[in-house]
């Protein structure tokens, strides 16, 4: 029980300097300047978890974060705040840190301490790659929707209030915000754009200057985000045609990318002590950062050979 104590706390002592030390200090913003919540507004348990969640608060507006992984968490889709999620991803890291530490041994619960910051934020990069993958998947419908609309003799803004209404997320979220800014006096195209650039999406992006060409010039709208929408329906093709065709190269660069941290997991619960000469000779710790090395420099390779760029 004093080891683990003792872990936790140079867990939580190593975050701490990450965070006030490694970590560089982000420009000020106006929602890093914002006040703290009132109090009793916070979605975690009353007590310790209040405190914690106003400690993370705090070190976050300290370091000028808050407005990062704020957005960061929308484009995820997450409906919690920024301290909130720090202090959920720390408790379930040191949960599973002392679960890893009780039953494999320290460096095994060391190692996953240390990944863990970046896991979370690989969670959440996976969470909003997943969320513009559907805003993706979705666009054609909304372009009908759209067009419908239109034709149905509504104005431009209305459609899209339509479409707000009746899409489904995340459309329907980044429709929705569209129309809350152009409401608070933000130009119609402007919005459009930022919606495209926060989803990395090519394919609004050009449907918003379709949308800015006939705002400039006139002509029927419809008609454009049809042929819009014909032409986003032949890239989509294209793209199921090339993942279909790419999908071994990813499932073979998995494969390889796992098999030598699952081989190692497995030696340590079957044999418990047979790993011990990588982790207490100069030569075995050596070995350890090469691989390191070229686990990264693999890692990289292959994510290039299988990414494919429209």
């Amino acid at each position: 029980m004093a080891l683990i104590l003792g872990f936790l706390l140079c867990y939580t002592a190593l975050g701490i300097i990450v965070l006030f030390v490694v970590a560089p200090r982000r420009p000020e913003t106006l929602l890093n300047r914002r006040t703290a919540a009132a109090a009793g507004h916070n979605t975690l348990a009353g007590g310790v978890g209040a405190r914690a969640t106003a400690a993370a608060e705090s070190l976050l507006k300290r370091r000028n974060y808050t407005a990062a992984m704020a957005g960061a968490l929308e484009q995820a889709g997450l409906g919690i705040r920024a301290p909130e999620f720090v202090v959920l991803a720390l408790a379930a890291a040191a949960a599973i840190g002392a679960g890893v530490l009780a039953t494999v041994g320290p460096f095994p619960a060391l190692l996953f301490l240390l990944l863990s910051p970046l896991g979370a934020r690989f969670l959440l990069r996976f969470l909003a790659s997943r969320r513009r993958a559907q805003f993706s998947d979705q666009l054609d419908e909304t372009l009908q929707l759209l067009a419908g609309g239109l034709r149905a003799g509504h104005s431009l803004l209305r459609a899209i209030d339509a479409v707000a209404g009746e899409a489904e997320a995340p459309t329907t979220e980044e429709f929705s915000r569209i129309i809350n800014e152009t409401r608070l006096g933000r130009d119609l195209g402007e919005a459009l754009d930022d919606a495209a650039s926060r989803m990395r999406s090519e394919d609004f992006s050009w449907v918003a200057q379709a949308i800015a060409i006939h705002r400039e010039v006139g002509g029927n709208l419809a008609d454009v985000l049809d042929q819009v929408g014909q032409t986003i329906r032949e890239r989509s093709q294209i793209r199921g045609q090339v993942k279909a065709l790419s999908a071994e190269g990813k499932i073979s660069a998995l494969v390889l990318m796992l098999l030598p941290l699952v081989i190692t997991v497995a030696l340590m619960l079957m044999s418990p002590g047979y790993m011990d000469p990588m982790v207490q000779t100069p030569l075995g710790l050596m070995m350890i950062g090469v691989a390191a090395l070229l686990f990264t420099a693999g890692g990289l390779w292959l994510r290039k050979v299988v990414q494919f760029k429209f």
